[in-house]
């Protein structure tokens, strides 16, 4: 392995590629916007094209399925193909995890799903945990990869698809604990109760959860809000885990109510980070 492309330089993927510069391997950035969030270390191309020609292996950290797939196709049609393999770590769901395999598949490419979990604090601390699906051929091929991009690794399936199912499951169970968090200290300051004092105890206890132990503590408690995800892509990630459960006919009662909620707040102050559920919650 020679070159690393790296395609989406958000939030999430300037750190991702950032990381993969770190790790020692030789890194090539393309991004819609320009140049500008390129780390230090890699080289920025001005196009798809001239990315699948350089790389390897390449890197999609992009915003959903749509873009995904117009990227892999952008790669299926360059004029010079280098591109051997394919990581996503975009959450695009199931179905278009599948469609982009398939995609990449006609053109020899190997794909391996490979959603991530932790945000852009868990990114920098290389504790961001990768969970990645894919052939056993196309996942030793892109172990060098996946080990630059986090030192959490989990294979959780042998076919595209089964990571981002795992990913979507994850993140609704945070999407709910972050909203029932916000009703719960709301209420429970209302009441008269110190916000610090009841993470204090919540923390000890059986209320315990990521929101609790995390997000509130170092973004709602400390006014911050700057976890470096919008409430707009918790929002797409909820419907895309309902849409994912009704293609299997699954129970969705909880669900339902969580998308309500996540709906109605990216309406309201759409791009919002979003910790900023909490006010939303407090004050509808």
């Amino acid at each position: 392995m020679t070159t690393v492309g790296f395609v989406g330089l958000g939030n999430m993927g300037a750190v991702l590629a950032s990381n993969l510069v770190g790790a020692g391997l030789t890194v090539v950035t393309y991004d819609v916007a320009g140049p500008a969030r390129s780390p230090e270390g890699a080289a920025h191309v001005d196009d798809v094209a001239a990315l699948a020609e350089k790389a390897d292996v390449v890197v999609f950290s992009l915003p959903d399925g749509t873009a995904s797939e117009q990227v892999a196709r952008s790669i299926t049609e360059a004029p010079v193909l280098g591109v051997t393999h394919v990581v996503d770590t975009s959450t695009i769901g199931v179905a278009a995890s599948r469609t982009v395999a398939d995609l990449l598949a006609g053109s020899g490419i190997g794909y391996v799903d490979a959603p991530v979990s932790g945000g852009v604090a868990g990114a920098r601390a290389r504790t961001l945990a990768v969970m990645y699906s894919g052939p056993d051929d196309a996942c030793a091929h892109v172990e060098p990869v996946l080990a630059g991009l986090s030192d959490r690794r989990h294979r959780v399936g042998d076919r595209p698809g089964l990571a981002q199912a795992l990913k979507l499951a994850n993140n609704f169970l945070s999407a709910t604990a972050l909203a029932a968090t916000s009703e719960a200290v709301a209420f429970g300051v209302a009441a008269g109760l110190d916000m610090g004092t009841m993470l204090a105890v919540l923390n000890g206890a059986s209320g315990r959860s990521g929101a609790t132990g995390d997000k509130f503590p170092d973004h709602v408690l400390t006014g911050r809000y700057a976890s470096g995800f919008t409430n707009s892509l918790m929002c797409k990630d909820v419907r895309l885990y309902l849409r994912s459960v009704a293609d299997q006919g699954g129970p969705s009662t909880v669900g339902a109510v969580t998308a309500s909620i996540w709906e109605r707040f990216a309406e309201a102050e759409p791009g919002a980070d979003f910790t900023r559920i909490y006010p939303f919650v407090q004050h509808p």
